[in-house]
């Protein structure tokens, strides 16, 4: 088995006029990306289909308990005012938990290419830096680059820019490293299966280490961690960071 790190394949260029956009690149990333979007997509509209105020289905009860803990996530940690940030932090956390999930599948994960990562943490400070405007000002916001003392603006400014470099590198980072972990077991057990079915006399052995048997049960049992539980508490930390970020952000002066 053959383990490739040379990132999400390029399956087709479009041509552009444009020299500073240059030419568009359709990746792996971006189609499984659209997969994901439209799965989703298709499980919301399954959720929310034909919705009763009585004798409710199981369908629409468990809608009604994925809304009650967004709306609790958010609300919890940020405060009523913040109610409007439901929709997006749901849609994050929803895009996160397919996208790191949609491995199990055999598709290539949209998180573990830096680029996904880092779309969603430049989204989540703009809306830092714009709350943090709402609340001080465009005035007060400057001058926080300057707390406590002036000398101190260059730190500032790198401990700024670092809160988006932070979020998207750790998120990339652990999922990244679940995908390689899983690939280097995968060949790791396909070399010892080959090595001790191979000590089999005769054309017994010559046929079965052929067959990567090691294979077969051991790697599902590590997908419950690298897989299943990493995915979901990496979802659950950007969202977690996303809420307080912001609500920090709005405590400013």
């Amino acid at each position: 088995m053959e383990l490739d790190i040379s990132g999400a394949k390029v399956y087709f260029t479009i041509p552009t006029e444009i020299p500073i956009l240059g030419d568009i690149q359709i990746s792996e990333t971006m189609i499984v990306s659209w997969i994901v979007m439209i799965l989703i997509t298709g499980l919301c509209i399954w959720l929310t289909h034909d919705l009763k105020v009585e004798n409710i289905s199981k369908r629409q009860a468990l809608a009604e308990m994925i809304v009650e803990q967004a709306n609790k996530f958010v609300v919890g940690n940020m405060g009523e005012k913040f109610r409007h940030l439901i929709p997006f932090v749901a849609a994050l956390f929803a895009t996160s938990i397919v996208s790191n999930l949609i491995s199990l599948i055999g598709l290539r994960s949209p998180t573990a290419d830096l680029s996904t990562e880092a779309a969603w943490a430049v989204v989540v400070f703009i809306m830092i830096t714009a709350q943090k405007i709402k609340t001080g000002g465009v005035g007060g916001y400057l001058k926080g680059f300057t707390t406590p003392i002036a000398i101190m603006t260059p730190f500032n400014v790198l401990s700024e820019l670092a809160t988006p470099i932070s979020m998207a590198c750790r998120h990339f980072g652990n999922i990244l490293s679940g995908v390689v972990i899983n690939g280097l077991i995968y060949g790791a057990l396909a070399v010892a299966s080959s090595a001790l079915l191979g000590l089999l006399p005769g054309i017994v052995g010559d046929v079965l280490a052929k067959i990567p048997i090691l294979d077969v049960g051991i790697p599902a049992v590590l997908s419950v961690y690298f897989d299943w539980f990493s995915g979901f508490m990496q979802a659950f930390i950007f969202c977690m960071l996303t809420v307080m970020y912001i609500a920090n952000a709005a405590e400013e002066s």
